[in-house]
């Protein structure tokens, strides 16, 4: 289910930590690294009584926050393209806990989306379309050709093997990464050796039911965001008399257009629609997902006020990752259309390369 809302959600956030930590790059050291006000001896302390997952307490080398941070970058790249995916997206969860764990104090709303998603993307199968494995599948004939899934494969292994050694890795997740590389090693024998055998029928049955079960958990997550978010509002003295707005756009932290946000102010008027607006289309939401028409028109209405949010308030990765929260909900029919205005973009392709066979259509997501 939802082939294209998986693709597009594993590029947004993959986009959104991308650009991210090139935003960050010249601070990297202060945010997450040894340069930073949370120590790596705190840090320790913390991780030690929650038992958050961070490569980054393996070590406090400047080496290897340096190799952590590239491996992140990278990690992004990959699973925004859609370059041997399965490994990409368990490195993009590794690079995203190993940073946000370091420093908690660091994030914001935004992160807490990042860091819930990067785990769920790992279940689902978001590389079938607009993806660099499935052209490969379509010109090949299989996702696994070439040596790169070896090669990925076996350096995790290594890696896995050393944290295993040195108890780096608490009970729960020495089993998940455990589970993780037998099943991609199993996933990459079957494709390679027995593409249209029983084992890869019974693979590919176990990987929908985890797909289509990551697809729910990650919509209803987007509920969950929405319906705390505003059942807590309705909760709030200033969020009940209309004038919530109206205390961000008076902070130099929240003001990057100050004339912008001055000229909003001035209007009591806007300033109590928009409050109450915010707060009816958060609680609304979640009881429409069900409702294609007004579920879309709520959709729309929020991812502009998320675009909103980040001019006017100047948190553009809060807004990046909450559209590609939103993004689950997509009409599959949107989502068709867009693609093939985007693939019309491009430059024609020369008449001696094979032209890509039609997609089979796929069970779309509700709406």
């Amino acid at each position: 289910m939802g082939p294209y809302q998986s693709a597009v959600i594993r590029i947004g956030f993959a986009g959104t930590w991308l650009f991210f930590l090139l935003r960050e790059f010249p601070h990297r050291g202060e945010l997450y690294g040894p340069d930073g006000p949370w120590s790596w001896a705190l840090a320790e302390r913390l991780t030690a009584s929650n038992g958050a997952f961070t490569v980054l307490m393996w070590s406090d080398s400047r080496l290897c926050f340096e190799i952590v941070y590239a491996v992140a970058v990278l990690a992004s790249v990959g699973l925004l393209l859609g370059w041997r995916t399965r490994a990409m997206s368990v490195l993009f969860m590794v690079g995203v806990l190993s940073l946000q764990n370091r420093s908690v104090f660091m994030g914001d709303g935004g992160d807490n989306v990042i860091h819930l998603m990067a785990v769920y993307l790992v279940l689902t199968r978001c590389a079938q379309v607009w993806s660099l494995d499935a052209r490969r599948s379509r010109l090949r004939g299989s996702a696994s050709a070439g040596a790169a899934g070896p090669v990925l494969w076996a350096a995790a292994g290594l890696v896995f093997a050393y944290g295993a050694v040195t108890g780096r890795f608490s009970a729960g997740w020495l089993s998940a990464f455990a589970a993780v590389w037998v099943v991609c090693g199993l996933w990459w024998l079957v494709d390679r050796y027995e593409e249209d055998g029983e084992g890869r029928a019974a693979l590919d049955v176990l990987a929908n039911l985890l797909h289509n079960a990551g697809m729910l958990v990650i919509m209803a997550e987007v509920c969950l965001i929405y319906a705390t978010a505003g059942w807590y509002k309705i909760q709030g003295s200033r969020w009940q008399d209309g004038t919530a707005l109206y205390y961000p756009l008076g902070l130099d932290y929240f003001t990057p257009w100050p004339g912008l946000s001055a000229l909003l102010a001035s209007s009591g008027t806007m300033v109590m629609l928009l409050s109450y607006g915010t707060v009816a289309v958060q609680v609304a939401f979640p009881f429409t997902v069900f409702n294609r028409r007004i579920k879309n028109v709520l959709l729309a209405v929020m991812m502009l006020e998320h675009a909103g949010i980040a001019v006017l308030l100047g948190l553009p990765f809060f807004s990046l990752a909450m559209i590609a929260a939103d993004a689950v909900f997509l009409p599959t029919v949107f989502l068709v259309w867009l693609g093939a205005r985007v693939a019309a973009l491009r430059p024609a392709r020369s008449a001696a390369a094979p032209a890509p066979a039609p997609a089979e259509p796929s069970p779309a997501l509700p709406g």
